[in-house]
């Protein structure tokens, strides 16, 4: 990723200044805007745009919450960059402070910072330094693509996310803007094309699509699929003025089979990649890989992670594979970030840092839902990145108490759970040692199957709810009058002395190890 300074250089002293550079500022990972009251947003290697502070005391305040998370720098409109209080502010919390020119659009500048740190990618990406074989050279086709049609045109894969767009902005409108700055077309503008049917005609295999001018002030597009065997692999979207001629759209159309090229060495590269990220994560997993190469490789923090595992509804089908990764990518959308994850014997299994990162993950997925059902979701304890195989342990041993409905709900940790843990590993060590062999409790469970009645359930409630027998009749579902009287019937059928506290400590650890095996 690129540097401050490195960024600051390529805009141009026109429109940036630096006014404060630390030593070692943080790398540059994205551009967002600073929203008045939500600084919970804010990443580490963020470039924060201040586009709604109009005081200092706002500025002081934004400065010290973006040192805190991390961001890489706090850019201002004059005369807010130059004032002492927030320059003592960025000198203090070490935060690199940037002034931008007041004459500058924030809007272009998103736009110029997010084709900037596009370039720098790409430039780091290049196959001379071991980078993605065709990730590079497709901004570069766009580029060329986008001269062959006379108009700006985007690349983008068949989830709709950008993967390369030209740089050239003579003619665009909001829906464009958008598109680049979220890296994906946006909701809504999706909502539009579908009603009108573009993507049932790309699916079909239309070699040019063109969309007149929306109501919403939408300029028309030109779109293109992008196909290689058959396999529709994304599309090519260009905004112009009007209907093109037939000529110019031929034009456009035969540039598709040197993208799907491009497309095909980027899919197979970052299907490699993804292939050796998930044998790592097993292995870390698992235990047997070294935890420097997990930081290093998988991009891990360095702070206590917790395994998750993720159970998804299916049917048996052979696209099972196929949805867990799908809910892979809804989890990915409701958080902003991917998490590390892989599947292990038909469960996806995630690692995720402890604290927010976590918190974040279990509210998206508490609320996700598929066709088939909702994901039941089960947490390792807290654990540092070199004893994530614990973690993993955990989350299983908790997960198979959610699945055999120990616990309610559909989404525990371990810390959670630990009640229902303690009564499950107490009750399988009862049942190796045969616990549930000795005294009157087989005559109980013995009558109870020849006679289809409940005394073995009646005396477990009865002494969980010691001295409460209305607590343990609502338990059982019956008045407390019922209760009673099967107590004094199951004190007919055996010889069972309940006025001793020994006796009764016996036999609840017989019902739990009944109950919790």
């Amino acid at each position: 990723m690129a540097s401050v300074r490195t960024v600051v250089d390529r805009v141009g002293p026109t429109l940036l200044h630096a006014l404060l550079l630390p030593d070692e500022p943080p790398a540059v990972a994205d551009v967002v805007i600073a929203e008045p009251g939500t600084p919970g947003h804010l990443a580490a290697g963020d470039l924060v745009l201040a586009v709604a502070v109009t005081n200092p005391a706002d500025a002081v305040t934004l400065v010290r919450c973006c040192a805190e998370k991390g961001a890489a720098a706090v850019l201002f409109k004059p005369p807010l960059a130059a004032k002492p209080s927030v320059k003592r502010a960025a000198k203090s919390a070490d935060i690199a402070l940037i002034e931008v020119s007041a004459a500058t659009s924030w809007a272009q500048l998103v736009w110029l910072l997010r084709t900037v740190l596009d370039a720098l990618t790409d430039e780091a990406e290049a196959p001379e330094n071991g980078g993605d074989p065709g990730g590079g050279d497709l901004f570069r086709l766009a580029d060329a693509v986008a001269a062959v049609v006379d108009a700006p045109v985007t690349i983008e894969d068949t989830n709709s996310r950008v993967l390369a767009y030209s740089a050239r902005q003579d003619i665009t409108d909001p829906a464009r803007v958008s598109t680049i700055m979220g890296r994906r077309i946006p909701d809504d503008v999706l909502a539009r094309f579908r009603s009108r049917g573009v993507f049932r005609e790309l699916s079909r295999g239309r070699q040019t699509i063109f969309v007149p001018e929306q109501r919403d002030g939408t300029l028309p597009r030109l779109i293109v699929p992008i196909r290689m065997g058959g396999e529709l692999l994304g599309s090519m979207w260009a905004v112009v003025r009007g209907p093109v001629s037939d000529e110019r759209a031929a034009a456009f159309a035969d540039a598709a089979p040197v993208v799907a090229l491009h497309l095909l060495r980027r899919r197979a590269h970052a299907d490699a990649q993804r292939r050796a990220s998930a044998e790592l994560l097993r292995a870390v997993l698992q235990g047997q890989a070294s935890p420097r190469k997990a930081v290093a490789e998988l991009d891990l923090a360095e702070v206590p992670h917790r395994v998750v595992v993720i159970d998804t509804p299916e049917d048996g089908s052979r696209n099972a594979e196929g949805s867990r990764l799908a809910l892979l990518e809804r989890i990915s959308s409701g958080i902003g970030w991917r998490p590390v994850a892989t599947e292990l014997a038909g469960l996806l299994y995630a690692v995720v840092p402890d604290g927010d990162a976590w918190a974040e993950l279990r509210e998206v997925l508490a609320q996700t839902k598929t066709k088939r059902g909702a994901p039941r979701v089960a947490a390792g304890g807290a654990r540092e990145v070199a004893d994530l195989a614990r973690s993993r342990t955990e989350a299983e041993e908790a997960f198979g108490l959610l699945r055999a409905g120990l616990v309610p709900g559909r989404v525990v940790t371990f810390d959670e759970a630990w009640t229902a843990l303690a009564l499950h590993r107490a009750a399988t060590a009862a049942g190796a040692a045969k616990v549930t062999e000795l005294g009157p409790l087989q005559a109980i469970r013995a009558y109870d199957d020849d006679h289809r009645t409940d005394y073995t359930d009646t005396l477990y409630e009865w002494l969980r709810n010691p001295g409460d027998p209305r607590a343990a009749a609502r338990a059982l579902r019956i008045h407390p009058n019922t209760l009673r009287y099967r107590m004094r019937k199951l004190g007919e059928l055996v010889p069972i002395d309940l006025d001793d506290p020994d006796v009764r400590l016996a036999l609840l650890t017989q019902l739990v190890a009944l109950r919790w095996a």
